[in-house]
């Protein structure tokens, strides 16, 4: 029970530092999306203006670029959904070796003799 505590408390220390190291190390850093990075470096390498191959569907259908609050709830959507679908899983394979446990039980106890 001590190690899997323990094993527990570096892991939460551990976390905490990947959370709160780059806070300290980057200062000034600017955290941009990789669509306008990728924009970026190809007119740098080209030389020429960027111009992109199709225009993303959500914005042909409003006639324009969504604003920054609903991209962030439709990520914010997705993330829910990924979670919600992981969890249930999760919970399925906790259930599924719960009543395997259960099962193995009373098996065993069904097939002591009895005195």
């Amino acid at each position: 029970m001590a190690k899997k505590r323990n094993t527990v408390i570096i892991l939460l220390i551990i976390a905490a530092l990947i959370a709160l190291v780059p806070l300290f190390t980057l200062k000034g850093a600017e955290f941009g999306g990789s669509d306008d990075a990728g924009s970026k470096a190809i007119s740098q390498i080209t030389g020429t203006d960027y111009q992109p191959w199709f225009t993303p569907v959500m914005e042909t259908w409003i006639g324009g670029e969504l604003p920054g609050e609903i991209e962030s709830l439709l990520f914010c959507v997705q993330t829910g959904i990924g979670v919600g679908i992981l969890a249930f899983f999760l919970g399925r394979f906790v259930e599924r070796t719960k009543i395997e446990n259960e099962r193995k039980q009373t098996n065993q106890t069904n097939q002591s003799p009895s005195l």
